[in-house]
C-alpha cells in the first residue's frame, strides 16, 4: 500500500466524515420544517382511517374524502380555539397561571392554611416539610413559566399551522407520496418487504393515535364531570389541559394531579370560600375524581390501546417507556411507543429467522 492510496483514503474518510456534519448541521437549521412533517404525519395517520371510510362506505372520490376529512380536523381547530382562547383571556388572574407573582402568592396562601388545619388537628405537618426539604427542591416558577411560554408561542404559530395542514393535505391525498420517497433509499431486493413494513407500520400507529385521542376524551369527560359537580371554575380549560398531558406517560399523570388540586384550591380562594369547611373537602372530592378517572385510564383505556392497536404487552410498553425516558428525557417517552412499534414491524419482517424477534413480534 503506497502512500498515495493511504491519501486517497484519508481523504475519502474526511470528505464522507465533512458530508456527515454537513447534513447533521443542515437538519438542524430545519429542525423546524422537520417537525411540521413530523406533525402532520401524525395527523395523516389519525385522518387515514376517515378517509377510507368515506371512500369505502360512502363512495367519495380520493380528493373529496380528504377535503371533507380537513374540514373536519380544521373545524375542530376552530372549535377548541373558540372555546378556549376567551376562557384562557378573561379567566387568566383567577387561574392564577399567568402572572408567577399571583401564582406564588396563592400557593403560600394555600401552604398557612394547610398548616393551620393540620395544627388544629394537632398534627405537625409543617416540621415534617421542613424536614424532608420538599419546598426547596422544587421550583414553583417553573409552572407558570412554561404555562407562559406555551401561551406565549400561541400567536407565532400561525406558519406552522398552514404549514402542518398544507403538508397534512398531501400525505392524505397521496397516501404514497412519503412512502415513494423513502423508498428511493431502498435497495431493490429488499423494497418489497419494506413496502410490507411501511404498510403495517402505518395501519398499527393510525389505529394507536386515534386510540390515544379516544384515550385523552374520555379522561377529558371524567374530568370535566367532575370538576362541574364541585363547581370548580374553568372546568373545560383545566379539565382539556390536565388530559392532555396525560400524553407524556407516567409523568403527565403527575404534574396534571398538582394542576388541578392546585386550580381546584384557587377556584375557592376566588369565590372567597372558608379553606376547611369548604375548599379543602372540595379539592378532596376532586382529587378522589382524578385518582378514579386515572384507574380508569391506567386498567382500561391504556391496556386497550396497546394491546388491540400496536400488540404490545402492557409490560412490555412500560419497559420501553422507562427506557426511552432514561436515555431522551420526555420526548423520548412521548415518541417510544410509536418508534418501538415501528422497530418492531422492521425486525419482524428481515429479520424473522431470529427466535428473539420471532418472540417480540408473535402478535404482529
Amino acid at each position: 500500500m503506497n502512500s498515495k492510496i493511504i491519501a486517497n483514503g484519508i481523504l475519502r474518510a474526511l470528505g464522507i466524515l465533512l458530508a456527515i456534519v454537513l447534513i447533521l448541521f443542515f437538519l438542524y437549521k430545519i429542525q423546524s420544517v422537520i417537525v411540521y412533517i413530523a406533525v402532520a404525519g401524525v395527523i395523516s395517520l389519525i385522518g387515514r382511517p376517515i378517509v377510507l371510510f368515506l371512500r369505502r362506505k360512502l363512495k367519495f372520490k380520493n380528493t373529496l374524502a380528504v377535503v371533507v376529512t380537513m374540514l373536519l380536523f380544521i373545524g375542530l381547530l376552530i372549535g377548541l380555539l373558540s372555546l378556549f382562547i376567551p376562557l384562557i383571556k378573561d379567566q387568566g388572574k383567577s387561574l392564577a397561571l399567568l402572572n408567577s407573582e399571583e401564582f406564588n402568592k396563592n400557593i403560600n396562601y394555600i401552604y398557612e392554611q394547610l398548616i393551620d388545619y393540620f395544627e388544629f388537628n394537632n398534627i405537625n405537618i409543617e416540621e415534617s416539610i421542613k424536614k424532608s426539604g420538599l419546598l426547596s427542591k422544587f421550583d414553583f416558577s417553573a409552572i407558570p413559566s412554561f404555562l407562559n411560554s406555551i401561551i406565549g408561542g400561541i400567536g407565532s404559530i400561525s406558519i406552522g399551522l398552514f404549514s402542518v395542514l398544507f403538508i397534512s393535505f398531501f400525505f392524505l391525498k397521496d397516501s404514497k407520496l412519503f412512502e415513494d420517497g423513502v423508498m428511493i433509499f431502498v435497495p431493490d431486493n429488499k423494497e418489497m418487504r419494506s413496502k410490507r413494513s411501511w404498510n403495517k407500520i402505518k395501519d398499527l400507529l393510525s389505529r394507536y393515535f386515534v386510540g390515544l385521542i379516544f384515550q385523552i376524551s374520555i379522561l377529558f369527560i371524567i374530568y370535566t364531570i367532575v370538576l362541574l359537580v364541585f363547581g370548580i371554575q374553568n372546568a373545560i380549560v383545566i379539565a382539556f389541559l390536565c388530559a392532555l398531558l396525560n400524553l407524556v406517560p407516567y409523568v403527565g399523570p403527575l404534574v396534571s394531579a398538582f394542576l388541578m388540586l392546585f386550580l381546584s384550591m384557587t377556584s375557592g380562594l376566588v369565590q372567597e370560600l372558608d379553606f376547611s369547611t369548604s375548599i379543602l373537602p372540595k379539592t378532596t372530592y376532586v382529587m378522589i375524581g382524578f385518582i378514579i378517572a386515572q384507574l380508569v385510564d391506567n386498567f382500561f383505556s391504556q391496556p386497550f390501546i396497546f394491546s388491540k392497536s400496536v400488540k404490545s404487552h402492557p409490560l412490555e410498553i412500560f419497559l420501553v417507556i422507562i427506557i426511552a425516558g432514561i436515555l431522551f428525557g420526555i420526548v423520548g417517552m412521548i415518541v417510544a411507543v410509536p418508534a418501538y412499534t415501528a422497530i418492531k414491524v422492521i425486525l419482524k419482517e428481515f429479520l424473522s429467522d431470529y427466535k428473539i424477534v420471532n418472540k417480540l413480534t408473535k402478535g404482529l
